[in-house]
C-alpha cells in the first residue's frame, strides 16, 4: 500500500472517514428520516389492523370523500388525487432547486424553491378544506348534518375518523414544518448565505425531508384511500 495513503488515513472511529463523502448534517437528516419512517409505519400498520378487524362496519373511502370544490355531484377521490398530484409535483420542483444549487445558480434556486413552497401551501389548504368537509358530516333523516368527530362518525366506525384526523393531521404537520423550513431556506438563498458558504448543501438536506414527506403521503393515500 502507498505510504502516503497510510499516512493520510485516519481511524474511522475517530471521524477520519466520510462514508460516501456524506457530511455530518446529511447523515443526521437520514437518521431522522429513518426514525420517522418507523413512526409512520406503526401508524399505518395500526390502521390496517383496525381496518380488517372491523371490515364489516368500516367506511369505504370512495363513499366518504366524494366532493370537489365548486363542482356539484359526486366525484369519488378526485380531490384527493389532485392533492396527491400537487404534492408529487412539488417534489419535482424541489429536485430542480437542488440541481441548480449544485450548479450555484442562485436565481433558479429561488424560482424552484418558491414553486415548491406554493405547492406545499396549496396542499395544506386543500387538506384543510377536506377536513372541514369531513367534519361537516352527512345529512340525517331530518336533513340535519351529523358531524364527524373523534367520538362519533356518521359514515360508520368511529375509529375511521380517529385514524383520519390523526394520520392525515400528523402528515399535515410534517408538510407545514417543511413549508416553514423552505421559507427560511428561501430567505437565506435570497440573502446570499449559501453563496458565501460556497455550497447549497442545506437546500439538499431540506430537500431530503421534503421528498420523504411526499413519499409518506403516497403510502397514506394508498393505505387510507385506496385499500
Amino acid at each position: 500500500m502507498d505510504e502516503a495513503l497510510i499516512k493520510d488515513h485516519k481511524p474511522a472511529w475517530k471521524g477520519g472517514d466520510l462514508p460516501y463523502k456524506a457530511s455530518y448534517g446529511k447523515l443526521m437528516m437520514w437518521f431522522f428520516l429513518i426514525t420517522d419512517t418507523l413512526t409512520f409505519s406503526a401508524f399505518l400498520a395500526s390502521y390496517g389492523f383496525s381496518r380488517f378487524k372491523y371490515q364489516d362496519s368500516w367506511p369505504i373511502a370512495e363513499d366518504v370523500f366524494t366532493h370537489f370544490p365548486f363542482l356539484h355531484g359526486e366525484h369519488p377521490l378526485l380531490f384527493v388525487a389532485l392533492m396527491t398530484f400537487i404534492l408529487i409535483m412539488s417534489s419535482v420542483t424541489m429536485v430542480l432547486a437542488v440541481n441548480y444549487g449544485h450548479k450555484m445558480e442562485k436565481n433558479k434556486v429561488i424560482l424552484w424553491l418558491s414553486l415548491t413552497i406554493v405547492g406545499g401551501a396549496i396542499f395544506l389548504g386543500s387538506q384543510a378544506w377536506e377536513w372541514s368537509h369531513f367534519i361537516h358530516g352527512l345529512a340525517g333523516v331530518d336533513g340535519i348534518f351529523v358531524p364527524a368527530t373523534l367520538i362519533s362518525n356518521p359514515y360508520g366506525m368511529p375509529l375511521f375518523a380517529d385514524y383520519f384526523f390523526f394520520i392525515t393531521g400528523f402528515h399535515g404537520f410534517h408538510v407545514f414544518s417543511g413549508v416553514v423550513l423552505l421559507i427560511i431556506l428561501l430567505i437565506n438563498v435570497i440573502k446570499g448565505t449559501y453563496e458565501k458558504r460556497g455550497h447549497y448543501e442545506m437546500v439538499e438536506k431540506v430537500g431530503l425531508y421534503w421528498h420523504f414527506v411526499d413519499l409518506v403521503w403516497v403510502f397514506v393515500f394508498t393505505f387510507f384511500y385506496l385499500v
